[in-house]
């Protein structure tokens, strides 16, 4: 568990927070603020932080100063929801071969959408020479967006599909892939199907990249279950759409007997969706070493997963820092074992954390111990998680808040509010149809077992729509068998 401690000291090197992981004393600074929902952190063979910001600006970030600079405003940008400037890697031999690879989506004159993949050249503090690597079909949203260099120095990009159900499945098709390219933006030979870029797929909106001892690792959102961390393989089909986290249904085991799918490492549900990945070597926090660190937006926190010694495994599954920062987007580790984390609270799904100096970067790390406030130790402290009051809150946090949010407000134009809702104080059936079935941006809950789906009904009905009666298992029944 994470406890906040409080800090009395002020000079440069101490830290806004205090927190306890472990034995571990950490150190939480923000070292940048007033940010455009940065996206992608990546931590650059110079020493500083790279980062991205979803309205189109690419900068530099010196750790040591917090001076920030910025290298380029990419035009053409489509800012719609989860679109814009989204992922970027910068090559690790950045003297010899100076590219930086960005990803973003905009819109042609026919207001058709697409998502690009540029290469740009790295020169004297700015980005020059764009190079169209890739360009696939976008829509509304499942961007996926991250792209990486391996180990081999190929560009690996991790492309979502679009929303599209049939796209994942189809290898003729670039969305719910990872893609594979040389850096010059040619396909290699060694790739699984000759002439393609396609090096796997079958997934469905991917978050995350990160290589550790040549392995390939990814997270990627689920629908209403089953987000996933997974070892992505030469030529592997990862199910979706028509498999989801692990094998467990009948038409998952239908779609399995003629086509091999690789299953995850890990998969959750409730939801968290899953954002950034990177791994932690260092020794500095030892409670953190030989982990995959995960960033959640629903989750709002970081999940350390550990992996076995031939990491095709994952053991163990720790949270940290849960509703503290809000949604975290991305995240990277320096040489020192110093981490680096990127909020996303000011996005298009904003959930009530957003700071005033929101969208922030923060830096968490080993803490000096002349810096712990002794008197802590004596002291009531504080859980870093928020208690869940009821069952009812418990599962409405876990299924609903990240759309409806925890007030009941919703999203406007977007995810409709509960506060007294004619749908939520109406007559129950309605809303329970609603719930089993699914409509437009809302997915379908049929899978929720008869006394949860009860029992958050009757919290939504009597926290949102007051005087509404509760919802009874029979009613539930009684609408799955007329559906």
């Amino acid at each position: 568990m994470l406890f906040f401690l409080g800090c009395s000291t002020h000079d440069k090197n101490a830290p806004d927070d205090q927190f306890l992981m472990g034995g571990t004393p950490l150190g939480v600074q923000t070292i940048a603020t007033d940010l455009d929902v940065p996206w992608q952190l990546v931590w650059g063979p110079d020493n500083h932080i790279w980062f991205t910001e979803q309205g189109g600006a690419v900068s530099r970030l010196n750790p040591e100063t917090g001076k920030i600079t910025c290298l380029l405003n990419l035009e053409g940008v489509l800012r719609d929801r989860t679109s814009g400037l989204l992922g970027m890697a910068v090559h690790p031999d950045l003297s010899n071969q100076p590219y930086v690879f960005l990803n973003y989506s905009g819109e042609r004159a026919d207001k058709s959408r697409f998502s690009r993949v540029v290469r740009y050249t790295y020169q004297a503090d700015t980005l020059v020479d764009s190079l169209v690597i890739l360009e696939y079909p976008g829509w509304n949203g499942h961007f996926g967006a991250r792209v990486i260099i391996a180990p081999d120095g190929k560009l690996m990009v991790a492309t979502g599909d679009g929303a599209q159900f049939e796209n994942a499945q189809s290898v003729i098709s670039l969305n719910g892939k990872v893609l594979r390219y040389n850096i010059d933006g040619s396909i290699p030979d060694d790739n699984p199907f000759p002439g393609s870029a396609v090096w796997a797929w079958g997934l469905r909106n991917p978050q995350g990249l990160v290589y550790v001892d040549g392995k390939l690792y990814n997270s990627d959102h689920g629908d209403a279950v089953e987000d996933e961390v997974n070892l992505i393989h030469k030529g592997g089909n990862y199910g979706w759409p028509h498999v989801a986290g692990f094998v467990n249904t009948e038409m998952e085991e239908q779609f399995v007997h003629d086509s091999a799918v690789v299953s995850p490492l890990r998969s959750w549900t409730p939801t968290i969706a899953p954002a950034g990945l990177t791994y932690y070597s260092s020794d500095k926090l030892p409670e953190l070493k030989g982990k995959l660190l995960l960033t959640t937006l629903k989750g709002n926190s970081i999940h350390a997963l550990e992996l076995n010694a031939s990491g095709d495994s994952i053991i163990k599954d720790v949270n940290y820092f849960q509703q503290v920062f809000g949604r975290l987007r991305s995240i990277c580790v320096s040489p020192d074992g110093d981490v680096y984390v990127a909020t996303s609270n000011r996005d298009w799904n904003p959930n009530g954390f957003a700071d005033e100096k929101d969208d922030r970067i923060l830096r968490i790390y080993a803490l000096d111990r002349k810096y712990v406030d002794k008197q802590a130790k004596n002291a009531v402290v504080k859980r870093a998680v928020g208690d869940v009051v009821s069952r009812g809150e418990e599962l409405y946090v876990n299924y609903c808040a990240s759309c409806h949010k925890t007030n009941g407000r919703g999203v406007a134009g977007t995810f409709p509010a509960l506060n007294r809702s004619p749908l939520v104080s109406g007559n129950p059936d309605s809303l329970i149809r609603l719930i089993l079935s699914g409509k437009n941006e809302m997915p379908q809950f049929s899978f929720i077992g008869d006394r949860d789906l009860a029992v958050i009904l009757t919290y939504i009905r009597k926290r949102f729509g007051p005087q509404s009666s509760p919802v009874t298992i029979a009613a539930i029944q009684a609408q799955r068998t007329e559906l």
